[in-house]
């Protein structure tokens, strides 16, 4: 596994244009601007969850609605993990975690196996949190984990306040690839029998 394990991905299409850089060995609280103000904090504890830094900014059309700039922030996040894990040797690679918040309880186990497939399994109360259709939460991952190349399987097994169910399947996530990015600690180089991910 190399040191510095950072990307840097930029986006423009006449939707919307992303700027991101992501710093995966740095735990730090890096500048997020998404144009929702709760999407901004589901990816702010994304990074404290997950011990990176991250560094967003999304000029998009949130005059239409929050769907461009939520896939394809998703998209450019997908692809900085990607990019900052380079060859995947010395990683654990599968990650999984239980996350209670509050009434609410998320299950989130994935593989940065470089076969895309995404389970998600969670209905919210409400349909919308300030700007961002909670819709929008299934779609945010499945692009996610389509450019990352990560099989992902998302559960909300309990719930009822959304805020509280959004809030921990993103935790959930985020100590999830916390776990799959960290140093192997009883294999060596690429974590495959069969030599390639």
């Amino acid at each position: 596994m190399t040191a510095g394990r950072n990307a840097h991905i930029e986006r423009a299409t006449g939707e919307t244009k992303i700027v991101l850089d992501l710093k995966l060995d740095e735990c730090g609280r890096g500048k997020i601007s998404t144009g929702s103000g709760f999407l901004d904090h589901m990816l702010d504890l994304f990074q404290v969850h997950c011990g990176c830094t991250l560094d967003l900014r999304c000029d998009g059309d949130v005059e239409v609605d929050m769907h461009h700039s939520a896939e394809d922030i998703a998209i450019c996040l997908g692809q900085a993990l990607a990019q900052a894990l380079g060859d995947k040797k010395g990683i654990e690679r599968y990650g999984f975690y239980l996350l209670p918040m509050d009434d609410s309880l998320a299950r989130v186990a994935l593989d940065f196996s470089g076969r895309f497939a995404c389970e998600f399994h969670a209905s919210f109360a409400s349909e919308r949190i300030g700007n961002l259709d909670t819709e929008l939460v299934k779609h945010f991952f499945h692009s996610l984990a389509e450019n990352a190349r990560m099989t992902l399987h998302v559960d909300l097994l309990r719930g009822g306040n959304t805020h509280h169910d959004i809030e921990g399947i993103f935790k959930a996530f985020a100590r999830s690839v916390a776990m799959a990015v960290s140093p192997a600690r009883r294999t060596q180089g690429l974590p495959s029998s069969k030599g390639v991910l």
